[in-house]
């Protein structure tokens, strides 16, 4: 172990130890020490040396235990390390309780007393375990909760940078299917379809590259969505998009707003309900509200869907909490709010 790495372990112990949950215990266990010392002794510095021995206790024992076995009791060297802690125990038991009243030619004392002493330095070793101990767990506690907190972090992230990317893919196939279809009859379509379909594709593929790309990039995304519906269908809905000028600009997630549009024409047009379908965005203060409505009554999350619940976990990651999602249905009409702030997400998330 570094002296680096050592030090460390010092700090954080002593830190431990005059936290509250712990620190009570002590003064519990130290004080009635303290007082039998001072009660049973008649030596002018016997509340001196028992005040010394505790604080020694204190700040040796679960020092020493941490820095010998900084993963816990570990007896693979042979005990060595064990031998030394039990060394350091009795150094400082004796030191305290022997050689230094001697040195100072003080009297007899209840906790120097031959008996007691060995009890001391009993209470010493189990002391210094149990704290060292109780400490280490805290500290391996801590380290696990935030490495399991990370790791999950990073499979959220990777869970949803795979999503962010997601097409229906029943829509991918129907408009390729489309398109054989229309190279027989109308190549015109065919190649219109081609063109649009490549340049929703590349669209997406950028997307899952960038953290952020203008509002302005998502909506002509949405656009050629649409519109290869519409190639393919051109009666299946009525676009009304309203978008003021000034806002093309606003950073958003890449690919957020994308299956919110999807399932518009998924379980509206293409379920049957035919008849208008709009989005409109509206400038409320410093927030950005993006509305999507389409013909027909939601019936609400599906079985393992993965569209709004992914969207809502999306913007939970790149705002912290300061995007909202809202979905309102009646019986012909469902619409689906998104609430972003025009600042963006927040820097550095993978989004």
């Amino acid at each position: 172990m570094s002296e680096q790495s050592e030090a460390s372990i010092v700090r954080a112990t002593l830190r431990a130890l005059v936290e509250p949950r712990r620190l009570l215990p002590i003064l519990l266990v130290c004080a009635p020490l303290v007082a039998a010392q001072v009660r049973f002794s008649r030596e002018p510095l016997a509340l001196h040396l028992g005040i010394l021995m505790c604080l020694l206790f204190v700040a040796v024992a679960p020092v020493s235990y941490r820095v010998l076995f900084p993963e816990g009791l570990d007896l693979s060297h042979g005990g060595v390390r064990l031998l030394l802690y039990a060394t350091a125990g009795s150094g400082v038991v004796l030191t305290s309780g022997f050689v230094l009243p001697k040195l100072l030619g003080m009297g007899p004392t209840f906790l120097t007393q031959s008996t007691n002493l060995a009890v001391c330095g009993a209470l010493f070793l189990v002391g210094g375990w149990g704290l060292g101990r109780d400490i280490g767990f805290e500290v391996s506690l801590t380290r696990e909760r935030a490495r399991a907190a990370r790791f999950a972090l990073e499979a959220e992230q990777a869970q949803l940078l795979a999503l962010r990317s997601h097409l229906d893919p029943h829509f991918l196939f129907n408009t390729l299917n489309a398109i054989a279809e229309w190279c027989r009859e109308d190549g015109a379509v065919a190649e219109a379809a081609v063109l649009k379909l490549s340049t929703m594709l590349r669209s997406v593929l950028a997307g899952v590259r960038s953290a952020t790309w203008p509002l302005a990039q998502e909506l002509e995304l949405i656009r050629t969505l649409f519109d290869l519906h519409l190639l393919r269908d051109p009666d299946l809905f009525q676009l009304g998009m309203n978008v003021p000028s000034g806002l093309g600009d606003v950073p958003v997630p890449p690919l957020v707003l994308l299956p919110l549009a999807e399932n518009a024409v998924k379980h509206g047009p293409a379920a049957g309900h035919r008849g208008p379908l709009s989005l409109a965005i509206t400038l409320r203060g410093d927030e950005v509200e993006v509305a999507i409505e389409n013909p027909g009554a939601s019936k609400g999350p599906r079985e393992g869907s993965a569209g709004l619940p992914t969207v809502e976990r999306r913007l939970t990651l790149a705002y912290g909490g300061r995007a909202r999602l809202a979905l309102t249905s009646t019986d012909a009409r469902t619409r689906v709010t998104v609430t972003l702030p025009r600042s963006g997400p927040l820097p550095g998330v993978l989004t």
